[in-house]
């Protein structure tokens, strides 16, 4: 059943009005550890309270036991790791730290909680984040936030416990980033974005690969997608890499509140450097890398990448085409892949960015490309496109071998914010159902919204992938020009960036000066 928005609301209300003159993006960890902790620990307490039932019966050969070697039992870890349930200590159990939150060292109980449970499971090594002794949130206000998320209740079985906690971390993720402003995006793809991903690639079975997966949206909404499509959890197998260790976690405690088996490799690291999965094939890749000052890659150290060998070495900054062709690399032999890209890489001719674009073409892997509005980001202007890759168009009942689908999505959305606007479900049906039409079904190009062209009309076009180009819904800008926009507002996105981080650091030391009782 869920919770409705307006309840949804109210817990966000309550939390950030606890905050104060906290940072969002300190708070958001305290809030979503907590939410995570008492996740974890009701799904203990219900299977446990499971065995006792069947415990109780005659027919269980645990009923003919003594009542204390009945308890004994209860406390066998396989019982829990079986119904793929966590192993939660006695001291980190809800209740214990929720009749503790009053207490002066809630905080480091809480610390000691997770560092317990970390303990207790290895799939959770390295994944917790224990910070909550050094916050800076007072301690009668964390108290305050144990207590908000102590009032989420629910009964049901403990699927629908994961899909009512779920909710609330999706929300406060959402929201978090939205406080973090461009910041935000960091950590965390707009709905809009990552459902018309999954909506277009339909990943229903196999395995799943996000190369930059920040808080793992990509993975949630396609097991959504599956098991809305008559799949169970764990028809999909998923697999990531973030190279924010802080990040990283936000990734597998939303995975982990949601049931969902993970591999997000041995640790954080950068993708380009330090392959998690390098030897592995995928069947569906999406991803939405950095954009801005964190995108490019270390290239004198990868000059003779294997990634590069078949296409050509990417420019350094920004890293798009390197993106892109390590998405290619990682494909399986049918494997699609969606990848979010900045608009000017459509059209750059900059370094190897256009030679790199007509080896894809060349080779038949460019299969659909979605150019956006620009107000799809948190509080980022930068207009994107979104690039789909396969490695066999002739799996299509069409065979589309040789041809391009381009959508120009420029039009649809509505405002959410006075900065923000996002897709309707109506909107990305229409998407995810002209490219399936395109694909297996009866498809006609569509005058100002899409159109299917050969390669050989592309290669007339200087292999500008444009989406306006082909359609007609916007003039032939100078392929320069437009490489040069992104880059402008990407500098501009960058100035931005160190001038939040600068006003950060000072809001910060002028709150240690007024603890020590300077004033300005």
């Amino acid at each position: 059943m869920g919770l409705s928005n307006e309840e949804l609301s109210k817990y966000w209300d309550t939390a950030n009005t606890l905050r104060e003159n906290l940072d969002a993006a300190e708070y958001k960890h305290i809030v979503l550890g907590l939410v995570f902790l008492k996740y974890i620990s009701d799904a203990f307490s219900e299977r446990r309270a499971e065995l006792e039932l069947e415990f109780s019966n005659p027919k269980n050969e645990n009923f003919k036991k003594e009542e204390k070697a009945r308890k004994i039992a209860l406390d066998e870890r396989d019982y829990y790791t079986m119904a793929n349930v966590f192993w939660v200590p006695e001291k980190a159990r809800w209740d214990i730290l929720q009749q503790n939150s009053k207490q002066t060292n809630i905080a480091k109980q809480i610390d000691d909680a997770l560092f317990s449970i970390e303990k207790e499971n290895e799939k959770l090594e390295g994944i917790v984040e224990r910070s909550y002794a050094a916050s800076k949130l007072p301690v009668d206000k964390l108290g305050e936030v144990v207590d908000l998320i102590g009032q989420l209740s629910f009964d049901g079985g403990r699927r629908e416990a994961s899909d009512i906690l779920g909710q609330v971390y999706e929300y406060f993720l959402g929201k978090f980033a939205n406080a973090e402003g461009k910041l935000g995006g960091q950590f965390y793809t707009t709905p809009s974005i990552v459902k018309t991903i999954v909506e277009v690639l339909q990943p229903t079975k196999g395995r799943v690969y996000d190369p930059a997966c920040g808080s793992g949206g990509m993975f949630v909404q396609s097991e959504r997608f599956a098991e809305a499509h008559g799949g169970t959890l764990g028809d999909i197998s998923i697999y990531g890499q973030e190279s924010n260790p802080t990040t990283r976690r936000l990734c597998a405690m939303n995975l982990a509140i949601r049931g969902i088996d993970f591999n997000l490799g041995r640790t954080f690291g950068d993708t380009f450097k330090n392959d998690q999965h390098k030897d592995m094939k995928f069947d569906y890749i999406m991803m939405n890398p950095p954009f801005g000052s964190k995108a490019s890659y270390p290239k004198k150290d990868l000059l003779d990448d294997v990634r590069w060998k078949k296409y050509g070495i990417p420019r350094e900054k920004p890293a798009n085409y390197a993106w892109m062709s390590h998405a290619i690399h990682h494909l399986a032999p049918k494997g699609r892949a969606g990848i979010v890209m900045p608009r000017g890489a459509v059209t750059s001719t900059q370094d190897t960015d256009g030679i790199i674009r007509t080896a894809f073409l060349d080779d038949d892997v460019v299969e659909c490309i979605i150019d956006l509005p620009g107000q799809l980001f948190f509080n980022v202007q930068i207009p994107a496109t979104l690039w789909f890759f396969n490695k066999d168009k002739s799996r299509w009942k069409n065979n589309r071998k040789n041809q391009v689908l381009f959508i120009d999505a420029r039009k649809m959305g509505a405002s959410i914010s006075r900065t923000q606007i996002e897709f309707s479900p109506d909107e990305i049906k229409k998407i995810g159902d002209t490219f399936e039409a395109w694909a297996n079904g009866k498809y006609e190009d569509i005058d100002g919204f899409c159109r299917s062209e050969l390669r050989k009309e592309i290669s007339k076009n200087n292999d500008s992938l444009s989406p306006g180009r082909y359609i007609g819904t916007e003039d032939i800008e100078s392929e320069n020009d437009e490489d040069f926009a992104t880059r402008i507002q990407i500098l501009a996105r960058e100035l931005s960036e160190q001038f939040e981080e600068s006003h950060r650091l000072e809001a910060d030391l002028s709150m240690q000066l007024k603890g020590l009782g300077y004033d300005f």
